[in-house]
């Protein structure tokens, strides 16, 4: 059993250390070899670090300031942005951001039909495992992840700033960790089972 996925941990804090190219592109790889409803293989990674990355985070916090105080487009959502900004900080000190956006997604702020709807979650579904795989081989190589989901206060401003019209799933905060933080409380097997053998 790969000790990697009881290893792995929510890394906030990170060293102002560069990450060499030869292990982003192992956990690149990592991700690409996930499982994928119907081979489709719905992900495209994009590697953000340096200039390119502050001016990501440029236009996140523009989008989050936005969403706080002039055009909200995720008004039930609003309680979440003290944690956007938080999250905002910790993508700031990491020295890698990888952005993954779904090739055959669509806009959120757009209706789709059922098909489409299903066909979404199948591939972020798919999305969801390759960027599983990415973590835990950056864990098992010796570096810190976090997974983002906040970008979604931004989603306008960051698609802009991308130049795409794929859909924006989330990112992943990538660095040497300056924390080793506890696990955090799991549910009991015999709480989120159900067997009917």
């Amino acid at each position: 059993m790969n000790d990697s996925i009881y290893k792995r941990r929510s890394i906030r804090k990170y060293l102002d250390k560069e990450v060499p190219k030869e292990l982003i592109e192992q956990i690149i790889d990592a991700g690409r070899m996930s499982p994928s409803a119907k081979n489709r293989q719905p992900w495209r990674y994009i590697v953000l670090g340096g200039e390119s990355k502050s001016e990501f985070l440029e236009y996140m916090w523009k989008g989050i300031l936005r969403e706080e105080n002039e055009s909200v487009l995720l008004p039930n959502s609003h309680n979440g942005i003290s944690d956007a900004k938080n999250t905002w900080n910790i993508m700031l000190q990491a020295p890698i951001l990888i952005v993954i956006l779904n090739t055959n997604g669509k806009n959120p702020f757009d209706m789709v039909d059922a098909d489409g709807r299903f066909v979404e979650i199948c591939d972020t579904l798919s999305i969801g495992a390759s960027i599983e795989n990415m973590l835990l081989k950056a864990t098992e190589i010796g570096l810190g992840t976090l997974w983002i989901a906040n970008t979604y206060y931004a989603y306008k401003e960051l698609t802009k700033y991308l130049e795409t019209t794929q859909q924006l799933v989330g990112a992943i905060a990538l660095g040497y960790a300056a924390e080793t933080p506890p696990q955090r409380p799991r549910k009991k097997p015999e709480d989120i089972v159900e067997y009917r053998l």
